[in-house]
């Protein structure tokens, strides 16, 4: 692939202009006026809300199940990985924090959260294998060794991977352990729309200690969550759609590894299956790439996945996939801030995205978003909230 394209600079600049803005900002391509120019990121409040102020009664799920709080006071608590112990670990993407919640509640429900990390940088991606708990920063991933019985006096981790780019745009990571015993991590577009370099919009897996790495797809502009297929042990990814080529255009992608190593999923050139980049798309043909499983929405901010492994849900919620989406930021009428649910027919294509929880979006502003999902050794769905810094419990009502 072509090197990184960087930003021009003119050669002079009016006194009182503001300067150009650089390909790493999430305001690159905004439009200067109109609606447009007044969005920008949203960003949650820095402290967690307080348990009474939660957005509970405004929550809804399907007949036959209910939601409650499992813990709060989480500040920007996003990605989960639980134990086969039951310890929940979460981590942050701005507080430089990790989270560890033993699953054992006191009297009245309240669970203990207790801080196991700081002072890292963006330590987003978490991984549980063996006893060890991984830690992906922006650049570094780490290993904690027997953490469940030194979550009082933490050991000091050792350094699996770190040769990953610095890049602050998408560069916090999602990591995963594969049913191969491979560490899977993401390196997102170092920009909203750029040409990528080698390293960037891509999927790598590792051996466990960082070696034997190699790039099993390609053209992926941001995955923030995956995970594989119970039955075809095929990998399936979020992935989020450029912004400011409108409010409609494109969708965030649901997409599948079908053939690791050999598959291009388009960015830049093609988004959502079937729109060529205006900047990118000229020559290029959206038949060059693999197309998505499905749609999952424009600027939905779609992250977190699991396929649904539990034996408390319905069986039409077996193997089915459910996904958070954050929310959109860059539309005037927001859209995601719920978690909906894929469905497979029996071809093990999608046949259906539902909703599943909703009301985080109340007059077209956040009461929350959700982050993370996650399949609890019960079967419950734990949905994690970093607006709120919270994590959700839903379970069937029977």
């Amino acid at each position: 692939m072509p090197g990184a394209a960087t930003a021009q600079q003119p050669a002079s600049q009016p006194a009182g202009t503001p300067p150009p803005v650089e390909k790493g900002s999430a305001l690159y391509g905004r439009p200067e006026g109109g609606e447009a120019a007044k969005l920008a990121p949203i960003a949650g409040p820095p402290l967690a809300t307080p348990l009474a102020k939660l957005p509970l009664d405004k929550l809804k799920v399907p007949d036959g199940f209910k939601i409650e709080v499992y813990a709060s006071g989480l500040a920007n608590g996003r990605s989960m990985r639980q134990s086969p112990d039951g310890t929940l670990f979460v981590g942050t993407r701005t507080v430089g924090k990790v989270y560890a919640i033993p699953e054992k509640a006191d009297a009245e429900g309240k669970r203990t959260i207790k801080t196991i990390a700081t002072g890292l940088h963006r330590p987003n991606g978490l991984a549980f294998h063996n006893g060890s708990l991984y830690v992906a920063e922006l650049s570094k991933i780490w290993r904690y060794d027997a953490i469940e019985t030194h979550l009082d006096d933490v050991p000091k981790p050792t350094l699996v991977y770190d040769d990953l780019p610095k890049d602050e745009a998408h560069g916090w990571k999602f990591i995963a352990i594969g049913p191969d015993d491979k560490l899977y991590v993401p390196v997102g577009s170092p920009g909203n729309i750029t040409m990528p370099p080698d390293t960037h919009a891509q999927i790598r897996r590792m051996d466990l200690d960082g070696t034997n790495v190699e790039v099993i797809a390609r053209g992926v502009r941001n995955t923030v969550g995956f995970d594989w297929n119970p039955a075809t042990k095929q990998l399936w990814f979020t992935d989020n759609g450029r912004d400011w080529v409108s409010e409609d255009i494109p969708n965030d992608e649901l997409n599948v590894v079908t053939d690791p190593g050999k598959q291009h999923f388009g960015f830049p050139f093609c988004h959502q299956g079937t729109f060529t980049d205006p900047e990118y798309g000229w020559g290029h043909s959206c038949a060059e790439f693999t197309a998505p499983a499905a749609l999952l929405g424009a600027h939905t901010a779609s992250l977190g996945l699991r396929f649904y492994t539990g034996a408390m849900f319905p069986a039409e919620y077996r193997n089915a996939m459910f996904i958070a989406r954050h929310g959109s930021w860059n539309r005037t009428t927001k859209l995601g801030g719920d978690v909906v649910v894929a469905k497979l027919g029996a071809d093990g294509k999608v046949a259906s995205v539902e909703p599943f929880l909703t009301g985080f979006l109340q007059d077209n502003k956040y009461a929350g978003r959700p982050v993370d999902v996650l399949v609890a050794n019960d079967g419950a769905l734990l949905v994690s909230d970093d607006y709120n810094g919270a994590i959700y419990r839903i379970s069937t009502t029977q």
